[in-house]
């Protein structure tokens, strides 16, 4: 599959010199077997009660200067429409099996202030509820998924909120609902079934937690046969396949559509490392824990094939990105981190991997959308800034919803002290308008890597592309220099017979559109 051809140059890019020993990849796209539509919500974010997320991030309240609908700043909203964001995750997190969500509706002064015993020890006012949410979500035209309370909740309690939101006329929380201002449902299809019940949502164990959650699940109703209700539990955290193993041998098919994974590229829990200062030996501790998402998925996917071979319960990654030490001088409970070349590497890897798994991946959810963790968006007062995550995101949105195109290949190496990890990650679609798009990622922290694509077959005509890369890899956006690092019309390739040749650079992202 690879040419072994050893090529010696010296590449410049952007200024800068690598030394490259390269052998140049073949990569081939190939028939699926079976027709696999890539959905638009593995594309999901996630938005959670921690820190400056929701308040003095998302939303500022409809007094602010700072233009906003309905509390929720403008250029967030315009941002997200951007990228086409299919769903949003809220309230938690660890936050959702400490939320009563009757804290959060009717009139904002007579809402109880709470303390946010996970993150940070703050109090908030509960300004932000679900009416906010759901409206949000509406302005978004995105879904909303709801996380209900689990852990220090009750099942009266989560069915309650679900007939407020969902339930059009005629029982008591339809009429709350009227009277708090929302005439019609707003049919909320996602449902979360607590979160995280092995650590923050209980301490339970997998036996325990399957018992728990039928109790829920059974209790669940949407009162619509034009949207019934995509119930997920709460799975399990990276390779913890015990707790699959259980959730899926225990629970019945009737009662669940999606089973939730969570897994963080993390360094070590106790020193995770800078978010900019960070060496390459860092760096690649860093991917080789993003690039397990994808031994994660292929063998929690063998354990869902053996109890549901007709793949009707869906793999939902509803938390994954990178986590670091807080940036200096804030508070360790916000979890607020810089967003540089190393991230759009992990965003670029990890959507290669959720395409190519998109048989069971029907979900997922960066983590998390603004100031926490490997945000898309950063806020300070006014300002604003977007993410090279971001970028990655908005150049990968041409996958949602287009039919998986499979892709086979050897990748080459990037090696660092003694270790290997696969240098290049691809993945293929072809969209409704029969446009095809190819998307590439080199996570080599120095050396450019040669791909061939065969595109024979396709019928293709025109192309074009868009890079996303930078001179070094803990280059980020800054309020001072908000575009240091923007998506850049990219020509450095040649197309020869229906074979697409390039030098994808160091730590870069490339989206090729072919018609």
């Amino acid at each position: 599959m690879v040419k072994k051809i050893l090529l010696v140059h010296v590449f410049f890019f952007l200024g800068v010199s690598f030394l490259s020993v390269q052998a140049q990849t073949e990569i081939k796209l190939k028939p699926a077997d079976q027709p696999q539509t890539i959905s638009k919500h593995i594309y999901g974010h996630f938005a959670e009660h921690l820190g400056r997320s929701i308040y003095d991030g998302l939303y500022v309240g409809d007094t602010s200067k700072i233009p906003n609908t309905d509390g929720v700043r403008n250029d967030i909203i315009q941002a997200l429409k951007d990228i086409d964001i299919p769903n949003l995750r809220w309230p938690g997190g660890c936050f959702a099996d400490t939320y009563h969500w009757k804290d959060g509706i009717g009139p904002k002064e007579d809402r109880p202030t709470i303390v946010n015993q996970w993150w940070g020890g703050v109090t908030e006012d509960n300004s932000f509820g679900t009416h906010n949410f759901l409206n949000l979500c509406e302005e978004l035209d995105c879904e909303p998924y709801l996380a209900g309370n689990v852990g220090s909740g009750t099942v009266q309690e989560f069915t309650d909120w679900l007939q407020y939101v969902n339930h059009a006329e005629g029982s008591p929380m339809a009429k709350l609902r009227k009277e708090n201002g929302r005439e019609e449902p707003w049919d909320v299809k996602f449902w979360g079934v607590g979160n995280e019940p092995w650590g923050c949502g209980g301490n339970m164990d997998a036996e325990y937690y399957a018992d728990v959650y039928k109790q829920y699940a059974t209790f669940m109703t949407s009162w619509s046969n034009e949207n019934d209700l995509y119930r997920i539990a709460s799975g399990p955290s990276g390779g913890d396949y015990h707790w699959m193993e259980v959730l899926m041998s225990e629970i019945p098919k009737s009662l669940m559509e999606g089973v939730a994974l969570h897994s963080y590229s993390v360094i070590d829990w106790e020193n995770k490392g800078p978010a900019t200062g960070f060496t390459e030996d860092h760096y690649f501790s860093t991917m080789t824990e993003a690039l397990k998402m994808d031994e994660y998925i292929t063998k929690h996917s063998e354990i869902m094939d053996k109890y549901d071979p007709e793949n009707e319960v869906g793999l939902i990654v509803d938390e994954w990105g990178g986590w670091y030490d807080v940036e200096e001088g804030t508070n360790p409970g916000f979890l607020y981190q810089q967003n540089t070349m190393r991230d759009a590497m992990i965003a670029g890897a990890t959507l290669n991997i959720f395409n190519n798994h998109s048989r069971r991946v029907k979900m997922a959810n960066l983590a998390q959308t603004v100031n926490v963790l490997q945000a898309v968006a950063l806020t300070k007062g006014s300002k604003m800034i977007l993410t090279p995550t971001y970028y990655v995101l908005k150049m990968y949105k041409v996958h949602q919803d287009a039919e998986l195109i499979p892709v086979e290949f050897n990748s080459p190496d990037y090696s660092f002290n003694g270790k290997s990890l696969p240098a290049i990650s691809v993945s293929a679609s072809r969209a409704e308008d029969g446009k095809v798009h190819i998307s590439l990622t080199n996570i080599d922290a120095k050396k450019s890597n040669t791909v061939k694509i065969d595109l024979s077959g396709l019928d293709l005509k025109k192309l074009s592309a868009e890079i996303l890369t930078s001179d070094n890899l803990q280059d980020h956006n800054t309020f001072e220099n908000p575009e240091k690092i923007l998506p850049q019309a990219f020509t450095k390739f040649k197309n020869r017979n229906d074979n697409l040749e390039l030098e994808i650079p160091p730590f870069s992202v490339i989206v090729f559109e072919a018609e």
